[in-house]
């Protein structure tokens, strides 16, 4: 991008060969894999190219300037806006080469951690909406310690991603994950829950006991639902949470114990901080890290891969596929229960389902099924919100036009595997046309 750009690009390539990154000059159809972007300034050509780069989600872009100028006046967060993963500056780095050897290199660590089976037999899905927090997650699980806390609707999933946070911890020698949900635990024990107690402590304790804290220990402790905990049982908490230390009930020693925490609520915990339902000084202890889980409507190009992903877990005997009518059901179907209404529903789908044939549409429960001729309409409501977000950020028709289309072109290809011939077809456009308006990208 700009003259100086072109005049530094052989250079870039050159340093970043010499620090052991191996690389390649791509064009119109470029592989997903991770990218450099060098540009003089953030004009509009510069964050085309970025969200073109973008059309393949598994495509990440370090946006680097080559003067300090170019992300002046908030063009970092204009080219983040765009897609970019991250942006920095080349002139003046005491280490520009090895700075951006870092970063991609990890993001390649996290990429092939997110494409191990411990990760995808948990969480399938790869939207534009998830992937990012997906991410996020396993770079916080593998190379961090970091205190985690899920926030998200119901069912969208914050077990299986405690489970993968546990899994992915690769501190030595890792123990267990202990699992409490907040919202079975009963004031009057609840000491006994969390600290554990000495025999005869109170009236019942006939033996002594070890609570979370103890069991956790060298492991992970998953607070589930967090948000329904009591605030005096908050305020007892809070010393264990930042220092690791605890007493029994009934004991006079101070416990040592180390844990990673994990903690997960569907309920907006800063809304309850500012309406006085839960401790200000707790939740600053347990927001570490905070990871927000998009609900499935956000992420509608994951229903089917995860529907296939279902069946396979339910019937691991044959391979079964679902009929176009089933899918074009799946996908125009609300889920208010999310990923786990979802799950429940191809269970459903799969005992009513005989022999090795696709899924029919007979084989949804009646109950199941929409009350009308079809699904309705697929321009509901999450569309016309969705234009309406971009005009009250600025973008004109042409814009919202190109970008329908750019997504529509990026969710086909990802769906057929990057095959342009049956993308076309299902596209309603030549061949010729596809490649074409894939080569403008570049331009």
């Amino acid at each position: 991008m700009g003259r100086d750009a072109a005049q530094l690009r052989p250079t870039v390539l050159e340093a970043l060969q010499g620090v052991g990154i191996e690389w390649v000059v791509c064009g119109a159809q470029a592989p997903a894999g991770l990218g450099v972007l060098v540009f003089n300034e953030v004009d509009t050509s510069t964050l085309d190219a970025v969200r073109d780069s973008r059309m393949n989600t598994m495509t990440r872009v370090l946006a680097v300037a080559t003067t300090s100028q170019g992300l002046a006046a908030g063009a970092c967060w204009r080219l983040l806006q765009a897609g970019a993963s991250d942006a920095l500056v080349w002139e003046g780095s005491r280490d520009a080469a090895a700075e951006i050897a870092a970063r991609l290199e990890r993001w390649h660590a996290v990429d092939r951690i997110i494409e191990s089976p411990a990760v995808q037999r948990r969480l399938v899905g790869r939207a534009p909406s998830w992937l990012p927090v997906l991410r996020q997650l396993v770079e916080v699980a593998a190379f961090t310690d970091a205190s985690v806390l899920l926030l998200g609707e119901s069912g969208t999933g914050k077990e299986e991603v405690a489970r993968l946070i546990h899994e992915l911890d690769r501190r030595p020698n890792r123990r267990d994950l202990v699992t409490l949900d907040c919202t079975t635990v009963v004031p009057e024990l609840s000491g006994s829950e969390f600290f554990g107690h000495e025999r005869g402590s109170f009236t019942g304790a006939a033996n002594a006991r070890d609570g979370a804290f103890a069991l956790a220990d060298g492991g992970t402790l998953f607070l589930d639902e967090v948000g329904d905990l009591p605030l005096a049982l908050q305020a007892q908490l809070l010393r264990v949470v930042q220092e690791r230390l605890y007493k029994r009930v009934g004991a006079n020693a101070w416990q040592q114990t180390d844990f990673r925490l994990v903690c997960a609520t569907n309920r907006e915990l800063s809304e309850q901080v500012t309406q006085g339902g839960f401790r200000r000084d707790f939740f600053h202890r347990i927001l570490s890290w905070m990871c927000r889980l998009p609900p499935l409507r956000e992420r509608p190009e994951d229903i089917l891969p995860l529907a296939q992903h279902f069946l396979r877990t339910l019937r691991p005997d044959m391979e079964l596929e679902l009929d176009p009518h089933v899918r074009e059901y799946l996908l125009m179907r609300e889920y208010p229960g999310n990923i786990r209404e979802l799950r429940q529903l191809i269970g459903r789908i799969c005992k009513r389902h005989v022999g090795s044939g696709p899924i029919t549409v007979g084989d949804i429960p009646p109950d199941d099924r929409p009350s009308s001729e079809g699904p309705g309409d697929w321009r509901d409501v999450s569309f016309a919100q969705a234009i309406q977000r971009a005009l009250s950020l600025g973008a004109g028709l042409k814009e919202i036009g190109r970008s329908a289309s750019d997504t529509a072109i990026r969710l086909v290809l990802a769906e057929e595997q990057g095959n342009l011939q049956r993308a076309a077809r299902r596209l309603g456009v030549t061949d010729r046309a596809l490649q074409l308006r894939r080569a403008q990208h570049d331009e």
